[in-house]
């Protein structure tokens, strides 16, 4: 089985998308991808300026065109998925490559999204707490967060690293609180994504999903929030809506997709796959071999021989 994993937003750096023109096929989906926005992202993501690019409304566009031309790709060499998620934003490409959206729609609702989540006027910031667990990271939480100045866990991405999302306030108390951590690193981000300051844009989000035209998925997805495999169109919309203030369970979802002996074999766990980073990102590569996965970046040339090797396998 194989399974693919595409990145979200804090991936994006000047220069992603170099590697991906020298393939006709991946240079063909950037260009159908820059064709449907409202302005093209390529040039963005060539040249910078690095300000621009990590701003949301461009961000999530960015990583979202690499992806999908990352998957083309793979779809050109024969290449089919068992199972797919996306870490955050990516869950849309992870979408696609479900079948459940076709790609102007799943072009059109990143954009959608990257706009709202830009335009939520309440600012909040992100930070990566280091070497404590999860359950440790949610009593700091409880503990910095005060009436109007919320802070939560807003992505689990693997063991001892738990990233906490919202206002300036709560996480200014949370780092002074976490003396046990062993680092505390702010997030270079646009606002406290995946936390309760996101409610401004969930109307209009939960508008748009429910209007897009989705079809029922080919293979399992993973969503974001419950970090379980389904193939139910219904709650895939659900989980779609509810991960713009939700939690991203991403250790979960690597116990789902590829479960471990440590880790135990949940009820919900698939079959063990062979696991893709698809997209110019090796940040999820990276969180796979925290949980003890073994996962392939795109962004290795040797990918593609090795991942032969190991599906032949």
């Amino acid at each position: 089985m194989l399974g693919y994993l595409f990145p979200g937003q804090g991936t994006v750096r000047v220069g992603m998308g170099a590697w991906l023109r020298r393939s006709p096929a991946a240079r063909r989906r950037l260009e159908q991808v820059d064709a449907m926005l409202t302005r093209p992202i390529s040039p963005l993501c060539a040249r910078g300026p690095l300000d621009r690019l990590v701003a949301t409304e461009h961000a999530q566009i960015a990583v979202t065109a690499c992806n999908l031309a990352a998957l083309a790709v793979l779809d050109e060499e024969g290449y089919e998925p068992a199972v797919v998620a996306g870490h955050s934003v990516g869950e849309l490409s992870a979408l696609h490559a479900a079948g459940v959206l076709d790609l102007a729609g799943t072009v059109r609702l990143v954009e959608l999204r990257a706009g709202l989540m830009a335009g939520v006027d309440v600012r909040g910031g992100m930070r990566a707490v280091m070497g404590l667990p999860v359950e440790r990271v949610e009593q700091l939480a409880e503990a910095a967060s005060a009436p109007g100045e919320p802070v939560v866990v807003g992505l689990e991405n693997a063991p001892g690293h738990v990233v906490v999302s919202g206002s300036p306030p709560a996480l200014d108390r949370l780092a002074e609180l976490a003396a046990d951590a062993d680092q505390i690193v702010a997030l270079r981000v646009g606002n406290a994504f995946h936390s309760p300051l996101m409610a401004g844009a969930e109307r209009a989000w939960a508008a748009a999903v429910e209007a897009a035209l989705m079809r029922e998925p080919r293979v399992p997805v993973v969503p974001n929030v419950t970090g379980e495999p389904t193939t139910d169109l219904a709650v895939l919309r659900r989980a779609l809506v509810a991960q713009l203030t939700g939690r991203v369970r991403w250790t979960h979802t690597m116990e789902a997709i590829a479960p471990t002996p440590s880790a135990g074999m949940r009820e919900t766990a698939l079959a063990p796959v062979s696991v893709v980073e698809v997209g110019d990102s090796k940040v999820l590569t990276g969180l796979a071999r925290r949980t003890g996965v073994r996962c392939l970046s795109m962004t290795d040339p040797a990918t593609l021989r090795r991942l032969a090797k190991a599906v032949a396998a």
